[in-house]
C-alpha cells in the first residue's frame, strides 16, 4: 500500500466549514423536535442542516442515549468528513483486516476505516456494540481534530481536574488538549467524568465545538498555547 497525502488533503474537514457555523443555524422546520430542553441544541441543530450528524428520524435525535462505540466512531468520522481521498491503495481497504469484531457489510465500517486512515488510533479488538465512554470518544475525537487540522504540537499548562486519578493515564494528555481547545468543559465541580457514558446530545457538542476550533484556525486565528 502506498500512500499520498497533500496539506489541502489534511485541511479537507476544515474548508467543508465553509457552511459557516456562524451563519443561519437551520432552516425553518428542519430542527429536532426533541431536544428543546438540551442545553446546546442550536449546536446540535446546526450540525443536523449541515448534513454532519443524523437522528433516528428527521425530528428525532434521542439527546439523552447512550452512544455506542460504532455510532462514537461514524460521529467522529462522519462529523468531520474523514475519507480516503487523500490516500492511494493498491486493494480496497476492508474493516475486518484492521477491527477483529467490525464486520465488512456492517453500516459503520466505512467510518471505522477511514477514521483508521485518518489518524484516529482505535484499538483493534474494540467493541463497536458496547458503550463509549466519554474519555475514549474525547481521546478518539482529538486525535482526529488535530489531523483534519494538521495542528502543530502544542504546550499546554494542565487544568486541575477534580477526578484526574481516574483518567485512564494514556488519555489525560488529549483530555487536557479538549479542554484547552475549549471542546470539552469541566462541571461545576470541576470533573471531567471520564468514565461516564457519553450521551449523543453530549457528542453532537463537542463535535460542534472542534468543528468552531477548526474554523477559527482556518480563518486565521492563532493556535491556543
Amino acid at each position: 500500500m502506498s500512500m499520498k497525502k497533500n496539506t489541502i488533503a489534511a485541511f479537507t474537514a476544515v474548508t467543508l466549514l465553509s457552511f459557516s457555523l456562524g451563519g443561519q443555524i437551520f432552516a425553518a422546520g428542519s430542527s429536532f423536535k426533541d431536544i428543546d430542553q438540551v442545553t446546546g441544541k442550536d449546536k446540535i441543530n446546526s450540525l443536523k442542516e449541515q448534513g454532519l450528524i443524523k437522528g433516528i428520524s428527521d425530528t428525532q435525535f434521542l439527546p439523552a442515549s447512550t452512544v455506542t462505540t460504532a455510532q462514537g466512531i461514524q460521529f467522529i468520522s462522519g462529523g468531520l468528513q474523514l475519507s480516503l481521498a487523500a490516500i492511494d491503495f493498491n486493494k480496497a481497504p476492508q474493516a475486518s483486516a484492521l477491527f477483529s469484531k467490525v464486520k465488512d457489510n456492517a453500516w459503520y465500517a466505512e467510518a471505522f476505516i477511514n477514521a483508521h486512515y485518518n489518524g484516529v488510533n482505535i484499538p483493534a479488538d474494540i467493541d463497536p456494540a458496547k458503550p463509549m465512554t466519554k474519555e475514549l470518544f474525547t481521546t478518539l475525537l482529538i486525535q482526529g481534530v488535530e489531523k483534519a487540522g494538521n495542528l502543530p504540537m502544542i504546550n499546554i499548562v494542565p487544568v486541575d481536574i477534580a477526578d484526574a486519578d481516574a483518567l485512564e493515564p494514556s488519555y489525560q494528555g488529549t483530555i487536557q488538549r479538549s479542554l484547552k481547545y475549549k471542546i470539552n468543559t469541566l462541571d461545576a465541580s470541576g470533573k471531567f467524568n471520564p468514565k461516564s457514558k457519553i450521551t449523543r446530545a453530549e457528542a453532537a457538542i463537542m463535535l460542534y465545538n472542534a468543528l468552531e476550533y477548526l474554523n477559527s484556525v482556518s480563518d486565521g486565528g492563532s493556535e491556543v498555547k
